[in-house]
């Protein structure tokens, strides 16, 4: 009976791929990848960087969160075929989130709409999903979110034999303009249940702006090379700096103004955006957290004083108000629920839209006095002769 059911289940598998052909990720644009350099393709930091950092560190960067695959294609069906680096599962979160991929579609409006997702099986390294069947076949926009908690060796798209799938034909998110977010487990989108209501991606979405994910569980303690790799990345336009979860209060006094500095003196141009640690709901009722979490975010907002004072443009702070939803924004009192991702995002994206806004119009008024500087010197040369 046991073999039967085993027989019946690869005749399923195999007859729900047939007349489809199978596309290499690669092949199509992978976004919210930060470093072109990596060790593999859809790990998350650059090769350079592996005898720099903490054995633990790199590890957990191997994890894929916050990149996905973009294309187009006119196919009835998509598909998903991918292998995992680990086939990992964690007690705190769903395995849809941890090493599951989610499907978008973009709708006519602009907007991307949540189509299904891939919910993985602990016995195989190698996930297969149809997303969806019987759609209409005209050429469209999609985008494959990648696991948050896991790596992914290879990933391959699924459509009809005969159907067309390339790169996207419209450019969202936009090319060339990525926002860099540095910090923690919970950054890294734990504990959502999928993984595109991760924080980053939902900003990705909202604002179509590329989201670099550099959240690394545990290791988000303002390394100094860390901030020298990010300011690295040509096309930032905005750095997101959210460590206070990994780090002491002595962490938050001593290590965070060098670690902006460095940020703002090898990118001066690009806006640096601090957000302060969240105070656990459990906080509320032990005593110890609930004095200590201030203390944390204490030393970092000093720290933030102590920069503006130097130099008040492109310095950005975001309070843990409400930061992840209050009471009801956790998995285990200190991991985000979708509740607290969803309100993660739409607490940053106005202050990242405003920063986005006045280092334009800074940009826009510099390159005025530019012209009117090699204008005078052009009035000048012609006085001359």
């Amino acid at each position: 009976m046991a073999l039967a059911f085993i027989i019946c289940v690869n005749v399923s598998v195999s007859a729900e791929n047939q007349g489809m052909k199978y596309v290499n990720a690669l092949d199509l644009r992978i976004i919210n990848k930060g470093f072109n350099d990596s060790s593999a393709p859809f790990t998350r930091l650059p090769v350079w960087l592996q005898d720099s950092v903490r054995s633990t560190l790199w590890e957990r960067s191997q994890c894929s969160s916050g990149m996905a695959v973009r294309f187009a294609t006119d196919s009835k069906k998509v598909a998903v075929r991918y292998n995992l680096l680990w086939n990992t599962h964690m007690v705190h979160m769903a395995d849809t989130g941890l090493k599951g991929v989610d499907l978008y579609r973009l709708s006519d409006g602009g907007e991307w709409e949540y189509v299904n997702t891939c919910r993985p099986y602990k016995s195989d390294s190698i996930q297969t999903k149809v997303f969806v069947e019987n759609l209409k076949g005209d050429m469209r926009e999609f985008m494959i979110y990648l696991p948050l908690y896991d790596g992914v060796n290879w990933l391959e798209v699924g459509v009809d034999e005969t159907a067309t799938i390339s790169k996207p034909i419209i450019d969202n998110p936009t090319s060339g303009k990525q926002v860099i977010f540095y910090g923690t487990s919970i950054l890294q989108g734990g504990c959502s249940t999928r993984t595109g209501m991760c924080g980053t991606n939902i900003i990705q979405r909202d604002l179509g702006l590329e989201c670099v994910n550099i959240g690394i569980s545990g290791e988000g303690k303002m390394d100094f090379c860390m901030a020298r790799a990010m300011a690295g990345i040509k096309d930032a336009v905005a750095f997101v700096i959210d460590p206070v979860p990994n780090c002491t209060e002595m962490m938050c006094d001593t290590l965070t103004y060098d670690f902006i500095k460095i940020l703002r003196t090898l990118r001066p141009e690009v806006p640096v955006i601090m957000v302060e640690g969240p105070l656990y709901p459990y906080a509320k009722f032990d005593s110890s957290f609930g004095n200590y979490l201030p203390k944390k975010n204490a030393a970092f907002y000093k720290n933030y004083l102590r920069l503006k004072e130097e130099d008040s443009s492109n310095l950005y702070y975001v309070n843990c108000d409400n930061l992840y939803g209050g009471q009801e924004g956790t998995v285990d009192g200190i991991h985000a629920t979708d509740i607290g991702f969803l309100a993660y995002a739409k607490k940053l994206e106005p202050v990242i839209m405003q920063a986005l806004l006045h280092s334009q119009d800074a940009a826009a008024k510099k390159q005025v006095v530019k012209n009117e500087q090699n204008s005078d010197k052009k009035s000048k040369k012609k006085s001359k002769k």
